[in-house]
């Protein structure tokens, strides 16, 4: 029997813990809220693998932990997702978390993210031949704005003319990707994201903001807008895919996470990017309807969630 091997993910980036509080009533700022309190090994990378994986890619993660209980949880769900994991383990440090307030519908009030470690630890560890070892038995490289911007660039001069795909993460951090552009295959943003990159207008139109990243350098993007239309973009194709309303959201934590390994996932198995998108944006359905950063499903139920994602309309 002819054993077909999986393309490989090779990602640096953040996996920690995610601890969301939602209100069970209407949000008011400045005040005690009624709600629930929930926790779970997350991270922008660590998330958009766990769906990679699940869409039929191997993948290898490169992060940095503290030696406490978190770091344990982390660990754990690495292993148990079937991510070989390269990250290393700092004993006298805590593992960064990301903490979010949302409100009754699931969307984020606010948040507060205590990652000095990924700042301090994870440019010393791109040094390692280990990671240069990684990176040249990997199909693709996938990386997030949690690492400083020298280091994005170490990464990208070690990735070559592999794919190289990126994750915003959040509009304050974004900016350390400019200096990648040129390397980067795709990179996952949402609107407030790529404003903040462009500097333009919350006005801004979808060819505004086509226009000003194409301008700057990139070469490939996905830009989601929640429940509008997402923008894309490959060289000169760009077109937009309107998601489907999702009935009952029950957290967006991840949602973007999902979409960028769901349309990565299609991508490295040779998938059109077009409808790559639309896998990416069926698995960022399925995740809003858990309440959970990283939803888990048949391959029957990701059938039926893509049937339900239109085809894409060209704008340009």
């Amino acid at each position: 029997m002819i054993q077909v091997t999986k393309p490989l993910l090779f990602a640096v980036g953040g996996a920690h813990l995610d601890r969301r509080g939602q209100s069970l009533v209407p949000f008011v700022p400045g005040a005690s809220n009624p709600g629930i309190m929930r926790e779970e090994p997350g991270g922008g990378v660590f998330n958009a693998l766990r769906l990679a994986v699940q869409r039929g890619i191997a993948a290898e993660i490169l992060s940095v932990r503290g030696g406490d209980r978190i770091g344990e949880m982390v660990g754990a769900a690495i292993e148990s997702a079937g991510i070989h994991d390269g990250s290393v383990v700092f004993m006298d440090r805590a593992t960064p978390s990301y903490t979010a307030i949302l409100d009754e519908h699931g969307d984020v009030v606010a948040g507060i993210a205590d990652m000095g470690l990924y700042e301090l630890a994870l440019p010393r560890q791109l040094r390692r031949r280990k990671v240069r070892d990684s990176i040249a038995m990997a199909d693709a490289v996938f990386c997030d704005a949690n690492l400083p911007s020298d280091a994005l660039q170490r990464l990208a001069s070690l990735t070559g003319e592999r794919p190289l795909f990126a994750l915003a993460i959040s509009p304050a951090k974004v900016s350390r990707l400019a200096p990648i552009f040129g390397n980067l295959t795709c990179l996952f943003m949402n609107r407030r994201e790529a404003l903040a990159l462009t500097g333009l207008g919350s006005d801004a139109g979808l060819k505004d903001i086509y226009k000003a990243l194409h301008a700057g350098g990139l070469k490939g993007a996905v830009i989601s807008n929640g429940g509008e239309a997402a923008l894309a973009f490959s060289g000169n194709d760009v077109f937009t895919i309107h998601p489907p309303a999702v009935d009952e959201i029950a957290d967006v934590t991840g949602a973007g996470d999902a979409l960028a390994g769901g349309t990565i996932a299609a991508l490295m198995r040779a998938v059109a990017f077009d409808q790559a998108l639309r896998e990416g944006l069926a698995a960022s359905m399925l995740t809003l309807k858990v309440h959970s950063a990283s939803a888990r499903f048949t391959r029957q139920e990701f059938e039926m969630a893509l049937a339900h994602i239109p085809a894409a309309a060209a704008i340009l």
